[in-house]
């Protein structure tokens, strides 16, 4: 009763103050996912655009544009006007790495954008189809270094993103091998998983644990420093025999370059309303997703993140030797 109570005390505060934002929004916003639907990030954005709305008294669409590694999304958001009514729900895979895997897009995150707002900090899994026969990681991990087999297939949501990097990074540390298997998303990579035609994937909660449901692939880590109460017999990497995989992916929300402060303030303050909702705070708890606390929400905590993750990645992909086909 008191949480509710204090939710609404809150939310008459937050609608008394979103008017002062000279008549925006006066019409529906596009929230771009760069992913295909049925993936964690598209997951993320159907949660949050939907209070968004009701906080900002207008309907915010997601659209799903698809397609290399997010770059597609990115191209059509960087063609969008700086006006509030378009903005970007991607994760650092969007904002932090595909800029250099792939150059010629000509993409700085540091410069191009206008930070929103964190949504959520989403650990990552890694599954196996239950047709692979795979009961736990260390076992998997012998079979993916054993050279004189053939290589194990293993499923990303698409070149350049977080499942990709994720993946490549796991056979980094793990010195191991394995087929990667690009798909168009996520969502078709997971498919694919509970179909049996591919043998692993690593991606994100907001993907695996609702899928693990299915019966179909079985979860054999989890990111993070204890198991999630989600699913406490899946072990952490680091019980695992893994502790150098430490992979999490933050999630955001940007506006186009040059945006104005005073409708990114009323964006801001629309994503720190929905997540301060209990409904949404359940929601995403119900997918280990960790939402930021309240001193890590709004723009300057997102542009830190950006300027630092940009060079971390960059470090690490020339590390690993990861490359994709642009």
């Amino acid at each position: 009763m008191f949480e509710r109570s204090r939710f609404i005390a809150l939310s008459l505060v937050f609608f008394s103050g979103i008017t002062v934002a000279a008549g925006y929004p006066d019409r529906a916003i596009t929230m771009i996912v760069p992913y295909a639907p049925g993936g964690s990030t598209d997951g993320l954005a159907r949660v949050v655009a939907e209070k968004m709305g009701e906080a900002l008294k207008q309907t915010v669409v997601v659209e799903n544009i698809g397609g290399v590694g997010g770059v597609v999304g990115i191209q059509r958001f960087l063609r969008a006007a700086p006006d509030g009514y378009t903005v970007m729900l991607g994760n650092m895979g969007t904002f932090a790495i595909a800029n250099t895997l792939y150059p010629k897009m000509n993409f700085d995150p540091k410069t191009q954008l206008t930070p929103i707002g964190l949504v959520a900090d989403v650990p990552q899994m890694l599954a196996v189809s239950v047709a692979s026969g795979f009961k736990d990681l260390p076992s998997l991990v012998k079979r993916m270094r054993d050279t004189s087999q053939p290589k194990l297939n293993l499923a990303n949501g698409g070149p350049g993103g977080t499942s990709h990097i994720g993946s490549v990074y796991f056979t980094y540390v793990t010195q191991s091998q394995a087929e990667q298997v690009p798909y168009k998303g996520s969502g078709p990579a997971i498919t694919d998983l509970m179909a049996g035609n591919v043998d692993i994937t690593v991606d994100q909660t907001v993907t695996i644990i609702p899928s693990s449901k299915s019966g179909r692939i079985v979860p054999l880590a989890i990111v993070g420093e204890a198991r999630s109460p989600l699913m406490p017999d899946v072990p952490t990497f680091a019980e695992a025999g893994v502790p150098e995989f430490d992979f999490s992916v933050w999630n955001a929300i940007v506006g186009p370059q040059g945006m104005p402060s005073d409708r990114v303030k009323v964006l801001s303050d629309a994503l720190s309303f929905s997540l301060s909702d209990p409904k949404i705070k359940a929601k995403l708890d119900s997918f280990a997703a960790v939402i930021p606390k309240n001193d890590r929400r709004g723009p300057p905590e997102l542009k830190r993140l950006i300027d630092r993750d940009v060079d971390r990645f960059a470090k690490l992909i020339k590390e690993a030797n990861i490359t994709v086909n642009d």
